[in-house]
């Protein structure tokens, strides 16, 4: 027992030391994929107008490069959070909740992409990536998290940290992605909302600690990910593409600085 306990004291030693800052390198497992997530609220929700030119883009950025979609909520999802938050229901069931309105945006999407190698993927098939790739796919699938229940409680509120945009942040992450694309409604990143205040600034480019330390009360990414940003190891950047200005986001895939670009400043 005596020697049991010393051993695990060993490993626990060892893990701690590892863990350390710069101590090891972590291997990027598919480092080429371009991840990217379409906003529920500022494209699905607007539907064929807005969608049908933007999937066309997508058709074509698959002859260059390996895609994973992630899909947003929109205002559907809102709707089942406001109800939720009437109702009383704690943090976990509203993200619980959250995760059905992207799962139909997703599969919503898969069909209409289908002819193209569009294929609708669970969390659990994460890991067939490969195969889905080699056989010329374009995996799509939420964009939520599978948190669900066990979700993280917020600092304020009861609304999940991590909806959406954390999911497909932390998707890229994990494959060890350089960069991560958002398809919004903007042309990027602002002051302010623009559609409420006409005196907003666009950020072009600013660095994530930067933009925490601004404290913008409206951040048209999760505020999560730019805190992610900071500590990740893979992913370098966040870029935000209009995905309504046709153009913009193959731009975006190919390295153009369009939009918004938030960049890990530390």
């Amino acid at each position: 027992m005596i020697e049991t306990t010393q051993a695990t004291e060993k490993i626990l030693a060892e893990i701690d030391t590892l863990a350390g800052e710069g101590a090891f390198s972590p291997v990027a497992l598919m480092p080429e994929t371009r991840v990217l997530k379409i906003g529920g609220q500022s494209i699905m929700d607007r539907g064929r107008a807005a969608l049908f030119p933007l999937l066309e883009e997508i058709v074509l950025a698959k002859q260059k490069y390996p895609l994973l979609i992630g899909a947003g909520g929109g205002t559907r999802a809102r709707h089942a959070y406001d109800t939720a938050l009437d109702l009383g229901m704690p943090t976990g069931v509203l993200a619980a909740i959250g995760a059905y309105v992207p799962r139909q945006n997703a599969r919503m999407l898969q069909m209409l992409l289908a002819r193209h190698g569009g294929i609708f993927i669970l969390h659990d098939d994460f890991e067939k990536l490969p195969l889905y790739f080699r056989l010329g796919c374009i995996p799509i699938m939420t964009g939520m998290p599978p948190f669900s229940y066990w979700e993280k409680p917020p600092e304020k509120g009861r609304i999940p940290m991590h909806r959406t945009d954390a999911g497909v942040f932390l998707s890229a992450e994990f494959l060890g992605c350089p960069r991560v694309w958002f398809v919004k409604d903007e042309d990027g990143l602002y002051t302010a909302d623009p559609k409420k205040d006409a005196g907003a600034r666009h950020l072009p480019r600013i660095g994530a600690r930067e933009l925490l330390a601004m404290d913008l009360h409206d951040l048209i990414v999760e505020r999560v990910c730019v805190e992610y940003l900071c500590r990740a190891r893979f992913v370098r950047e966040i870029q935000i593409v209009n995905g309504l200005r046709r153009g913009d986001l193959l731009r975006a895939l190919d390295g153009e600085a369009v939009g918004t670009i938030i960049y890990r400043d530390g």
